[in-house]
């Protein structure tokens, strides 16, 4: 693609129980989870950000607030995208295996590059009657894509400049409210322990989605912000054997930047699905073919090394397959936020 420079530098690199509910669209979300909260008198954060955030109620939370750091940026320091703009296939300049987080809804196909969301990390859309938060966390390498439609109120989301687990820690602009971005669990807020319903997506290739949906529409270059799309803040950060801002443990057998894919509550190691091609879980088939780069390579994203893209589908009573949610993230989220839960690929002995 053509890559936008500007001349400012880029910016430096880098218990609970649960009540399961099951929320659908069209049978195919994720399970959402609602979490119990605690005790008020636990919900403990600092002065400071109590002042900077005083419409929400932080005595209604969910996990030990002091997990919480600051990421750096402030609140909206990363502008989420609000009112997008799209522009045909055919207009759009992009390298085939530029990577990209891609939607369809009632008969429409949009693509949103990483290139643009790396800098914005939320883009709040809507395709007809569906409302939705198109949402990438680059620490995380997690793309999740939320329904915005919650309760009897239409959510619209923004960054909050936070982090738990080195982990988007988004904010809804009607309540205040601060959702986990790996899992749609409000952490904090009015909304604490309600959970976002996981809407189908892929994180796939440029060459990929203009295949699948040659008449499909894809976000266009926001010029109401100065950035440098197409270019990474985040070089070499996915074969960094650390990841950044983060003081939890990690796992065992596996690097903690490795990547892994997360379905139904298991997570795969990238490295054994690729050797594989192909994995069943149940009623779930992975898939995994070569093409797609990696967003956290190189600085320039189109020429990052190629980390393929993984389907997930689950297979119905009619043969049909159909996608279902899932994350391609690192080893050490997943170990984050399931400490007890192996990693799929990686010796029992080494776990």
């Amino acid at each position: 693609m053509k890559i936008m420079r500007y001349h400012a530098t880029i910016p430096a690199m880098i218990s609970s129980l649960t009540l399961t509910l099951i929320l659908s669209l069209c049978g195919h979300a994720a399970v959402a989870q609602e979490t119990l909260l605690r005790e008020a008198s636990t919900c403990q954060i600092s002065p400071s950000l109590q002042t900077q955030w005083p419409e929400t109620d932080f005595t209604r939370c969910t996990i030990d607030l002091t997990e919480i750091r600051s990421g750096g940026p402030p609140k909206d320091g990363i502008p989420s995208l609000d009112m997008p703009d799209f522009i045909p296939l055919s207009e759009a300049d992009y390298e085939p295996q530029a990577p990209l987080i891609s939607v369809a809804f009632d008969g429409e196909a949009r693509a949103y590059p990483l290139s643009i969301l790396i800098w914005h990390e939320i883009v709040n859309d809507q395709i007809g009657q569906m409302s939705f938060s198109v949402t990438y966390c680059p620490l995380c390498n997690t793309s999740v894509v939320f329904d915005r439609d919650h309760g009897n109120q239409i959510l619209d989301f923004g960054t909050t400049g936070q982090l738990r687990h080195s982990d988007l820690v988004m904010y809804d602009r009607q309540t205040e409210s601060w959702w986990q971005q790996y899992n749609g669990e409000a952490i904090a807020g009015a909304l604490a322990g309600q959970a976002l319903t996981i809407l189908p997506s892929r994180l796939e290739s440029f060459a990929e989605f203009s295949e699948r949906h040659p008449s499909g529409m894809i976000l266009d270059i926001p010029s109401d912000h100065q950035r440098p799309y197409g270019i990474t803040p985040y070089n070499g950060y996915d074969s960094s054997r650390y990841p950044f801002l983060y003081e939890g443990s990690l796992p065992n057998g596996i690097g903690a930047l490795e990547r892994v894919v997360v379905v139904n509550d298991e997570a795969i190691a990238l490295f054994h699905l690729m050797q594989a091609r192909r994995v069943e879980r149940g009623d779930i088939r992975l898939t995994w073919n070569s093409g797609q780069a990696s967003a956290l390579d190189k600085a320039v994203i189109s020429e990052g090394r190629d980390v393929g893209t993984v389907i997930a589908q689950r297979q119905e009573d009619h043969g049909k397959l159909v996608d279902v949610p899932y994350k391609v993230t690192f080893a050490f989220v997943w170990h984050a936020f399931n400490p007890d839960s192996p990693i799929i690929g990686v010796s029992s002995e080494e776990q």
